[in-house]
């Protein structure tokens, strides 16, 4: 989306001159001629950029008091100040009152080009950096091979290039805010701000000045993230936590794209993607009158569903070697390799924590490993919730050496195929062909072992997979 730019400047020729410049290579641009419509403008929606003449005639502020006065308001908004009648002492001055750069005039189109890109793109990278030291610990793709899971992909990168609006839902912990981020990176919004909105985290008295914005006496005092989020993708995060008032009030915006910050009475307009996502199940919460229905069928345009871990256990071995990579170079250790047996016990293990537990447990076993065993992972340094106290799931237990060979054996086949098929999703052909035994041969063996196999909460041990 085409960044907004305010260009500042009491001579009309100039600001159609710098306006035409901008607009031919793609940028959005509003003008003011004086410093009073200027914070009129900058009040009315927050810029990406402002472009200011340092002499405006007519004026109650020079351009230098004016740079203090938007930057009280929004520090973090670039700024480029330009005068015909420069000096040196000039330029020291915008620059120490916040600008990112001082132009000269005349000045030709491709330095003026030149120095908004820069501007932009380092402010750019200032709330891409902000974002990344906010993610440390996440993962930044949806690693895995599964056919869920590349079917999860493929919606996303065929709705990307839309401004449909998604309803991500996925217990805690599958990745939500990691497909959101997915789907603006494919999107035309990539290079425009991706905003975060966490509902659970937001007490309901905060919830609306966090989200619209505050003004007093028709001045901003505190952008929104809405308004924070124009022209790129704002992400609802945990959106059944939302206070019901607010809801009525985000309905306003998905229809008029446009809102009225705390305090205030004129309409914010903004260009604003909306992604949301949820672990409830919001039919539940709209029959318990917490939700509003109308704003559900707003909001969840193209559905998207994330399964649980335990439903696509596939790509354990690639998550967990991802993150083993990854943590590895974090905590300057070589890449460990997993064996198969720790493999064998990821896969089994049922994860009630998803995919943000999977993590949090490869961490844990790099930086507790010893020095000398960090070149492989081994299921005695799995944790407890894991391997099952140090013990590994596909060895015989030691409270089996006190039974007959054919108890024991039994009780041994039975825990290793329970295992194996927890491993495998209850997928009975994957199973017998990772244990090298003919399916029909399982079967028979499942059930002289009295072992249910389910899939869904269905007993599937009977039926083709």
């Amino acid at each position: 989306m085409a960044l907004d730019v305010l260009i500042v400047d009491d001579e009309a020729d100039i600001r159609e001159l710098v306006a035409g410049v901008l607009s031919d290579d793609g940028y959005e641009t509003r003008t003011a001629a004086t410093s009073e419509e200027a914070l009129a403008a900058f009040d009315e929606r927050l810029p990406s950029l402002v472009l200011l003449d340092v002499w405006l005639r007519g004026s109650s502020m020079d351009g230098l008091e004016l740079l203090k006065k938007m930057k009280a308001r929004d520090a973090n908004v670039p700024m480029i100040v330009f005068s015909g009648h420069g000096n040196i002492d000039t330029a020291v001055a915008a620059i120490s009152s916040g600008a990112v750069d001082f132009l000269e005039k005349p000045f030709e189109a491709e330095k003026l080009l030149h120095l908004v890109a820069r501007a932009t793109e380092t402010q750019r990278l200032r709330a891409e950096n902000a974002t990344l030291r906010a993610l440390v610990g996440q993962a930044e793709e949806l690693t895995g091979s599964s056919t869920s899971i590349n079917a999860v992909r493929a919606t996303l990168k065929k709705v990307a290039g839309t401004g449909s609006r998604l309803l991500i839902t996925g217990p805690a912990g599958v990745g939500k805010e990691v497909a959101a981020r997915l789907l603006h990176s494919w999107s035309s919004r990539a290079e425009a701000p991706f905003v975060t909105v966490s509902s659970a985290r937001l007490s309901p008295e905060r919830f609306e000045e966090e989200l619209f914005g505050v003004e007093e006496n028709g001045e901003l005092l505190n952008a929104g993230m809405l308004e924070r989020a124009h022209g790129g993708t704002l992400f609802l995060d945990e959106v059944a936590d939302m206070p019901w008032t607010t809801q009525g009030k985000i309905l306003r915006v998905l229809t008029e794209q446009s809102f009225v910050r705390v305090g205030g009475n004129r309409p914010v307009r903004v260009d604003v993607r909306f992604v949301s996502a949820t672990a409830r199940d919001l039919n539940d919460e709209i029959a318990a009158g917490r939700f509003r229905e109308d704003l559900y069928y707003r909001l969840n345009v193209v559905p998207v569903g994330i399964p649980p871990l335990s439903e696509r256990r596939e790509d354990i071995p690639l998550l967990a070697q991802h993150y083993a990579a990854r943590f590895a170079v974090e905590h300057r250790v070589p890449a460990p390799l997993l064996s198969d047996d720790a493999l064998a016990a990821l896969q089994a293990c049922e994860w009630p924590g998803n995919v943000r537990q999977l993590r949090n447990v490869i961490e844990r076993t790099i930086i507790l490993a010893p020095a000398d065993r960090i070149h492989q992972i081994d299921v005695d340094m799995l944790p407890a919730e894991v391997s099952g106290g140090g013990v590994s799931v596909l060895s015989p237990a030691s409270s089996l050496m006190g039974s007959p060979l054919r108890e024991a054996r039994e009780a041994f086949e039975r825990e290793y195929l329970q295992v194996q098929i927890r491993r495998f999703s209850g997928n009975i052909s994957k199973t017998a062909t990772f244990v090298g035994m003919e399916r029909s041969a399982l079967h028979r063996k499942l059930k002289l072992l009295g072992i249910a196999v389910r899939k869904n909460g269905e007993d599937v041990v009977d039926e083709e997979d």
